[in-house]
């Protein structure tokens, strides 16, 4: 499992822990936000509450410093909050003189909010510890004046955060859960998703070493294709490669014995011939002659064969040239007629040629390549389509083409071998001899000058195949 492996990690590194950085990120900012509410909320609380006391003091009650402070005292001692705040006065000296908790005359806070607010006469706030007893609390002092405007010292509210902070803490815990939460089902759903992809994309592999490894034609039976993502694509792609590999291997050991076969025959009758004729010292001259003759015959067919072999070896490695020039097709065209129409009379089949009355212009080809393209089509409708002991030749212009029309009316080609005729060593079910390459010899040059090779059965009901060779005019 070593590539499930693989991309379990990389999801780790890659993708799960970036989602899991930021789940944290978000329950951590979520927390901090709701302590910021909480504590701005009580600290706003406070200010205003601080801020409305002393408004009403120095409003309402004036005259002299002994009504004042008397009415500071009585402030503080009927502070209706007194269970939940603290409300101390502070001299302008910065010791507290009276809270509503007791009697703390002579205490002085050590916390930094009252000693702006007696500096600077301003509403000021603390939030930490209590260095006193090193609880946590918050405190809001502000100034408050005599009537004639002299500071007379501060009132300063103080609560403890305890609540607040319990609360914080309960947030965070429920932010810290939800984190967990949201972190394990994206772990369970991840990996889930990954052992749909992992699990398949091992089978895949596996499969893929066995086709490297000869296994050619193997399929993966998973169930896989039936996905309609890229894993079933991929798997059709594989299944679909390992039968073409698993074909092609077939046609290279058919076409490898076509060849052998091929080969041996002609060579066999050139050797048994000359070896008659060597031995006879008495042979009849008309047998001598039909030996020599033979002979040719087995010559020429073997020199066909290896221009062949030579040509489609051209065509792999990119050797395979044109040599193209200005030249009248239907010439070249019927002078291949004339040259192997001969050949078709002795088997006994008719070659028929419909002459177009249109005016052929010249195109831009190779004619010897043509010709060849022409010879290899006429000797197929020949050996495939001879029992129909007729070929039918017309050449005419369809638009902006060419075309080259050869038609037999032999049995034709099984429907399912049709896409198949033109590769390279196929031979499909035909008994006929031949090496399997004549078709893709022809299907390059015709490619090569620009045009279409087409092979399909006639479907005029009289049975037989026809092969139309497209070129582009001009």
């Amino acid at each position: 499992m070593k590539k499930a492996s693989g991309i379990r990690y990389r999801w780790l590194t890659h993708n799960f822990s970036v989602v899991v950085a930021l789940v944290l990120a978000a329950a951590v900012i979520a927390s901090l936000a709701m302590a910021r509410y909480y504590y701005n909320f009580m600290r706003t609380g406070l200010e205003e509450k601080l801020k409305t006391t002393t408004e009403f003091f120095e409003t309402y009650v004036s005259g002299s410093e002994a009504e004042f402070y008397g009415g500071v005292y009585t402030l503080v001692q009927e502070f209706d909050e007194k269970n939940q705040l603290e409300l101390e006065f502070v001299g302008s000296q910065g010791k507290i003189l009276v809270s509503s908790f007791g009697l703390a005359s002579g205490a002085e806070p050590q916390t930094e909010d009252v000693k702006r607010a007696l500096e600077h006469r301003e509403i000021s706030v603390y939030q930490g510890k209590d260095p006193a007893t090193g609880e946590r609390i918050m405190s809001v002092s502000g100034p408050i004046s005599f009537a004639t405007g002299e500071l007379a010292g501060a009132l300063r509210i103080v609560t403890s955060l305890r609540v607040v902070d319990r609360k914080i803490v309960i947030w965070t815990a429920i932010m810290g859960a939800i984190a967990l939460v949201v972190i394990l089902l994206i772990w369970v759903t991840g990996m889930y998703f990954i052992h749909s992809i992992a699990t398949p994309v091992v089978e895949i592999t596996d499969t893929a070493k066995r086709i490297a490894a000869g296994g050619y034609g193997t399929q993966i039976q998973k169930g896989y294709e039936e996905y309609d993502d890229e894993i079933g694509e991929l798997t059709r792609a594989v299944n679909n490669l390992s039968l073409q590999i698993s074909q092609t291997e077939k046609m290279q050991s058919e076409f490898l014995s076509s060849v052998s076969h091929e080969l041996r025959t002609p060579l066999t009758a050139i050797s048994g011939w000359g070896e008659t004729l060597l031995n006879s010292e008495t042979m009849d001259p008309a047998e001598t002659r039909r030996g020599i003759v033979t002979m040719l015959k087995e010559t020429r067919r073997l020199t066909s064969l290896v221009e062949e072999l030579l040509e489609f070896s051209r065509i792999q490695d990119g050797r395979f040239k044109l040599n193209v020039e200005e030249c009248d097709l239907r010439s070249v065209f019927e002078d291949t007629i004339f040259m192997y129409g001969s050949r078709l009379a002795q088997d006994g089949i008719e070659l028929e040629y419909e002459d177009s009355l249109e005016d052929i212009p010249e195109i831009s080809c190779d004619p010897e390549r043509m010709k060849q393209v022409f010879l290899n089509i006429l000797d197929n409708a020949a050996k495939y389509g001879g029992a129909g002991k007729k070929v039918l030749c017309r050449l005419h212009v369809v638009e902006d083409q060419l075309q080259v029309c050869i038609r037999d009316y032999g049995p034709g080609i099984p429907e399912d071998e049709l896409p198949l005729v033109k590769k390279k060593f196929y031979k499909g079910s035909s008994k006929a001899r031949g090496s399997g390459i004549g078709l893709a010899v022809c299907e390059e040059i015709v490619s090569m000058h620009g045009g279409e090779l087409i092979i399909a059965n006639a479907d005029d009901g009289e049975g037989g195949c026809q092969v139309t060779i497209c070129l582009p005019l001009g």
